[in-house]
């Protein structure tokens, strides 16, 4: 059996580029408990505030609830549910999962094949990873979910997915807004070397996004984590969107965050395409949280 190609293949809620990622966050979370103990299981009311956490922090803006891929995921045949009944899920509804003990965990087969193959626990993971969050996330939610995975070759990390990411994208997208983060200006080098600055997908290359100027934006190091976990977004007018959500009481979180609401982007250069409407419509649905700040930062 092929569990790179199933747990590639889990079957999602999809519909133009909406984020479903409830059972590969809970896979994920999974893999993490089996590393520290492979014969535990997940009692549903023991961890349905970690999973729920995970969901209002990695998983997309709108209201969700663990117990969804708690029960669905069973039929993707990497997990099983047993409740004090016996073995089956009794069904995707929060109370039903409480009341009846429901417990996951691991397929079978699957904790057979972990235990078999060292480094294949890390391939699903980075798998995961990979298809579903931008790698400015991967190794806190590494850290969430209690994961610790092997430094690899990126060549074997590339192999890993279904397709490969452009090696020029970030070079064209620094260039394209003359290495300055487009919210901040921030603009740091060590000798002729950028620092801090990175190439950021609006739409997220896991959701489709293209290694394209038009979907890219040269961001500083905090503000790319920021735009990621949709703290920050970009408005149909080209400036900078902060999510009500946020709450930074120093000056620091003012400066660096707050008071960026309303602000115009800085760049990309005059005869460069800026982002596309489409990207920033996808990251506005998709990833920023609730409502914006008013401009001024109030």
């Amino acid at each position: 059996m092929d569990w790179l190609e199933r747990i590639a293949t889990l079957r999602q809620w999809t519909r133009s580029g909406t984020r479903a990622p409830h059972k590969p966050l809970l896979v994920l979370y999974a893999l993490g408990r089996f590393q520290e103990d492979p014969g535990s299981g997940l009692r549903y009311t023991a961890v349905e505030q970690d999973l729920q956490r995970l969901l209002t922090e990695y998983g997309p803006p709108h209201k969700t609830t663990p117990a969804y891929p708690f029960h669905h995921l069973v039929s993707d045949g990497v997990w099983e549910v047993r409740t004090d009944r016996g073995t089956g899920s009794p069904g995707s509804g929060v109370r039903d999962l409480r009341e009846t003990g429901a417990t996951g965990r691991l397929a079978p087969d699957l904790r057979a094949a972990l235990r078999r193959e060292p480094d294949l626990l890390g391939r699903i993971a980075r798998l995961l990873l990979d298809l579903h969050f931008p790698p400015s996330l991967h190794s806190e939610l590494c850290e969430a979910v209690g994961l610790e995975l092997e430094p690899v070759a990126a060549a074997e990390q590339l192999a890993a997915v279904r397709r490969q990411r452009d090696p020029k994208m970030r070079d064209l997208v620094l260039t394209a807004y003359e290495y300055r983060c487009a919210f901040c200006g921030y603009d740091g080098r060590i000798g002729a070397v950028p620092v801090g600055l990175e190439a950021a997908h609006v739409r997220w290359w896991a959701f489709g996004g293209p290694d394209a100027v038009e979907n890219g934006l040269c961001l500083c190091s905090l503000h790319h984590k920021l735009f990621d976990k949709g703290v920050l977004g970009v408005g149909d007018d080209h400036r900078i969107l902060v999510s009500q959500r946020f709450v930074g009481h120093s000056p620091a979180a003012r400066e660096h965050v707050i008071a960026l609401a309303g602000r115009p982007l800085i760049g990309p250069q005059p005869g460069v395409r800026p982002v596309a409407a489409a990207h920033r419509d996808w990251h506005a649905r998709q990833v920023f949280h609730g409502a914006s700040r008013p401009a001024g930062g109030v």
